[in-house]
């Protein structure tokens, strides 16, 4: 099972720039080229978050019309720019996703791996939280099917990524999230956004990613004292391939055209 995991696009009204700055929207639409021309295609795409900037009605559009053609099924969880009825009903047509409350959702028809989409998303803040509801929830979800590989998709991660700036809008609750975790082995990752860089670390007895934004890059500024800044670096996906023989393995696969391919390795 391959899946494509992108995150972050901040996608504005049309003909509107992220930050006066940035086309997002054309970013987001070579992404979308790059994932189609992936071979073998993936099974699906995962979107973490922060899908535009704003919670405008118009961004929404805009999502919508851009997401209408990518030809494979679409799982994605509101970000802290997201706002979560305008959000809802966009993706109205998703049966997965609630009519009311929290966007959660566990999809398990797409293939062998299940995905479990958390949404710990603050209204009206940009910090996340897994409070005792969402981690009851997340517990009776996950014990439901305890031997079937499965993927956690969240927006903040509930670690420090060592940059301050973004660290103070973190996932708060992360202890309880952890111990939710630690009960069930099955979990194969927990797949975040928020950070704009990719990251990886151990977390809650598995492993713990952030997808890169499709956008612009967080700066990688780990002084404590560190001024809040960005970069428009190569942006970027993930894709996460489960073979029974091996397991989840995750790549990162830039986006962009690039000199290639030689034949040599």
């Amino acid at each position: 099972m391959l899946l494509a995991h992108l995150s972050d696009p901040h996608l504005r009204p049309e003909g509107q720039l992220y930050q006066g700055l940035v086309d997002s929207n054309a970013m987001f639409v070579a992404a979308l080229d790059a994932l189609a021309r992936l071979d073998p295609r993936p099974d699906a795409m995962l979107l973490t978050g922060d899908v535009v900037d704003e919670g405008m009605p118009a961004e929404y559009k805009l999502a919508a019309e851009r997401l209408a053609g990518i030809g494979v099924p679409l799982l994605a969880i509101p970000g802290n720019h997201d706002e979560r009825e305008a959000f809802r009903a966009c993706f109205a047509g998703h049966p997965h996703l609630p009519k009311t409350g929290p966007l959660h959702f566990a999809v398990g028809h797409l293939g062998p791996v299940r995905v479990v989409g958390l949404d710990v998303t603050v209204p009206g803040e940009h910090y996340g939280e897994v409070d005792d509801e969402a981690s009851c929830w997340l517990d009776s979800v996950l014990a439901a099917e305890p031997d079937r590989p499965t993927l956690v998709m969240m927006h903040q991660p509930p670690i420090l990524s060592g940059i301050p700036y973004i660290d103070d809008y973190n996932c708060r609750g992360g202890e309880r999230l952890a111990a939710v975790l630690s009960r069930h082995p099955q979990v194969e990752r927990v797949l975040c956004g928020h950070i704009h860089r990719f990251m990886q670390a151990r977390f809650g007895g598995t492993m713990l990613v952030t997808a890169p934004s499709t956008t612009t890059a967080i700066a990688l500024r780990l002084r404590p004292d560190a001024e809040p800044a960005s970069f428009v670096e190569p942006p970027a996906m993930l894709l996460h391939r489960w073979t029974p023989g091996s397991g989840l393995v995750t790549h990162y696969v830039p986006i962009g055209h690039f000199p290639g391919p030689y034949p040599f390795f």
